[in-house]
């Protein structure tokens, strides 16, 4: 959400004020999750996931189909992708698994990231299931699918494909 800031006629000296964080990226999502991440952080975590994609093929003008909701590691995958010259495809969240396996299918993308669910309007959305189903046939290029966890719930599994965010990111 973009918030607009009016314009300080007298703005502060950085350099004198309190030693608050440098917040990069704020994010509130449901139910009234609060995440925050200095620009340390930010590039930290992009260039981690930049390595990580590497790690799993992609190369400067391949493409990495996305689909998450509006959560920092939307941000951060962005981010990666620009480090290392490959290009974003956005899948939205509100596609069907045929509208979504023809995007994939159009995309040309190896690689896959996605939430296991997310929180729309008060429920939860089984992501992971989406693309568990847009990806049943087989007809697409995509040898992994990156799993963001966001929910606190069961997770179907494709060994061999499927790999945790967070794991990914960790590893060196």
């Amino acid at each position: 959400m973009l918030r607009r800031v009016p314009s300080d006629p007298d703005p502060i000296d950085p350099n004198l004020a309190p030693h608050a964080p440098d917040i990069a990226l704020s994010w509130t999502g449901e139910p009234g999750r609060v995440e925050e991440l200095t620009h340390s952080q930010l590039i930290d975590r992009s260039s981690r996931a930049a390595a990580a994609l590497t790690r799993f093929g992609v190369r400067a003008g391949d493409r990495v189909a996305v689909h998450l909701p509006l959560v920092p590691e939307s941000v951060i995958t962005t981010l990666a992708c620009g480090r290392i010259d490959a290009v974003r495809s956005t899948l939205p969240v509100s596609l069907t698994a045929p509208e979504l396996a023809a995007r994939v299918r159009e995309s040309g993308a190896r690689v896959l990231i996605t939430a296991d669910a997310a929180f729309w309007d008060g429920a939860v959305r089984p992501l992971k299931t989406m693309i568990d189903r847009a990806l049943s046939n087989g007809a697409t290029d995509v040898q992994t699918v990156l799993v963001v966890n966001r929910c606190p719930r069961p997770v179907a599994w494709h060994p061999g494909r499927d790999r945790w965010w967070h794991e990914a990111l960790d590893a060196d």
